[in-house]
């Protein structure tokens, strides 16, 4: 395994003890350090104690669900990955977790190798990340992607995890058209065939914080047939 992905902390947060113990034993023998918990409640101590390299959740948890510890971790901890389980496969289930910050979807059953084939690519993208250079300027609006805070004239506001994310990918592939699936795979991490409304309703969030006439956007551009490209 790459040098730079041995010994990441990796925590999993599952009521199931064959699964999670599962888990633990497949992580540990690809060298990541794994700690699993049973509740949510723990999960947050955990978290807040021991900062993860990443979270893997399963969402139907006592207590605490697994929806709350995602929105608790990427509001305390937004650099943290969080990957979701779930016995469910319905399509709203999975959309509501991407749209608050999930970085994968893994529905049971599932392979132990599978998920720590995920966990390798979420730390690599992690790693990757982190050189992105975080500040961004074009026309009169200025963006920190890491704190997801945008100045547009001066005046401040704070950008979602996948506001952030869905700019961060289409500055980075600027003077390109970017097809919504595409921005539904890189950003949302979502493979499979989902209502591509979910883009667009985001754009139209970004254009108003961006834009001088969101009607008229002279920075996120539509593609008619296609998706979005963004002109600085």
């Amino acid at each position: 395994m790459e040098s730079n992905l041995v010994g990441a902390r990796i925590l999993i947060v599952e009521d199931d003890a064959t699964i999670g113990l599962g888990l633990v034993a497949a992580l540990e023998h690809e060298r990541f350090e794994a700690h699993h918990v049973d509740t949510g409640e723990k999960a947050l101590v955990a978290v807040r104690e021991e900062t993860p390299d990443l979270v893997i959740c399963d969402i139907m948890l006592p207590g605490i669900d697994g929806l709350q510890v995602l929105r608790t971790v990427k509001a305390e901890f937004p650099n943290v990955p969080v990957m979701m389980l779930t016995a469910k496969s319905d399509e709203i289930d999975k959309v509501m977790g991407l749209e608050m910050g999930a970085a994968d979807y893994v529905t049971k059953p599932f392979s132990a190798r599978e998920v720590v084939a995920r966990v390798k690519t979420r730390l690599r993208e992690r790693s990757t990340e982190t050189r992105t250079p975080d500040m961004f300027h074009f026309g009169n609006v200025k963006v920190d992607l890491r704190r997801r805070i945008l100045w547009k004239n001066g005046e401040e506001s704070t950008l979602t995890t996948h506001e952030a994310g869905t700019l961060q990918y289409l500055i980075m592939h600027r003077g390109r058209d970017v097809s919504r699936e595409e921005l539904l795979k890189e950003v949302w991490r979502y493979t499979a065939a989902v209502n591509t409304r979910t883009v667009d309703n985001q754009i139209l969030k970004l254009r108003k914080k961006i834009e001088d006439v969101p009607d008229k956007p002279r920075h996120i551009l539509t593609v008619h047939g296609t998706g979005y490209r963004f002109e600085p």
